[in-house]
């Protein structure tokens, strides 16, 4: 591993354990074993580095969407691209934070965009072969809406002094969507174009 990437793996790290809020450099260094000019050299700035750190993260993201099996079935490739999302966000709260932190402030990430795109394949899909009960806008809009509120609990689990949420919430905050998009068997109202979205 060279330095570039030794210094980008420390820094996802610290984000892992600490969250945006407590970045430092300082901790970077010392994981990385490298002194701060060398940080410096790299990445410019300590908001370099975050910030390389974050398109790194949703780098990962995306790729974990990718190598994912994907259902040939439209509606379970859905729920799998919405399982993905939530998962990501369960496993690493404090660096899905910073990401979604940072998205906040206005960045443009090409990796964010992609995994969005990805999810509006998957509605377009479902939209393709009349399965929608709402516009393909609204249905991506939903699906992404409740994904990000799944992604949250975990998130404020420590804030709300709660635990993680359990399986079965989950679940129901995914199915209650789906319920409201999708058409039920044997429901043959007219769905919405795909070119609505």
């Amino acid at each position: 591993m060279n330095t570039y990437d030794k210094i980008l793996a420390a820094a996802l790290k610290v984000l892992e354990e600490e969250g945006g809020a407590q970045f430092s450099t300082r901790a970077v260094t010392a994981i990385a074993q490298v002194t701060a000019p060398t940080l410096y050299h790299h990445f410019g700035s300590a908001d370099g580095l975050l910030s390389a750190a974050i398109v790194e993260a949703f780098k990962q993201l995306f790729e974990s969407k990718i190598t994912a099996v994907e259902s040939t079935i439209s509606e379970m490739a859905l729920r799998q691209g919405w399982d993905d999302y939530v998962r990501f966000a369960a496993a690493r709260p404090r660096i899905y934070a910073a990401m979604m932190g940072r998205l906040l402030e206005g960045a443009h990430i090409e990796a964010a965009d992609q995994s969005h795109q990805a999810l509006v394949q998957n509605v377009q899909r479902v939209a393709a072969e009349g399965k929608l009960a709402v516009s393909a806008q609204a249905a991506a809009d939903l699906v992404w809406a409740s994904a990000n509120t799944a992604a949250w609990l975990y998130v404020t689990a420590q804030f709300r002094k709660s635990p993680p949420p359990q399986p079965d919430v989950i679940d129901l905050i995914r199915e209650s969507v789906m319920q409201i998009i999708l058409t039920e068997p044997g429901d043959f109202r007219q769905s919405p174009n795909v070119e609505d979205i």
